[in-house]
């Protein structure tokens, strides 16, 4: 998963950073801000789900530039 959106979002991000997480811990942040809760969804993203709410994150970061 991490290979796809990296090449979804090349020319939009300068880093992705994974960073291991204990007792089925699932979070996706964009600069801090949670986009993504395993726990809080009861499950794992899907793929196009994921690229949706890093899109929305995205645009709602540059729309307060």
């Amino acid at each position: 998963m991490v290979g796809e959106l990296f090449n979804v979002f090349q020319d939009t991000i300068a880093s992705l950073r994974l960073i291991p997480g204990g007792g089925g811990v699932f979070d996706v942040r964009v600069n801090g801000k949670l986009v993504f809760s395993k726990k809080q969804a009861g499950r794992f993203p899907e793929l196009n789900e994921l690229i949706q709410a890093l899109n929305n994150a995205l645009e709602a970061q540059e729309s307060q530039k």
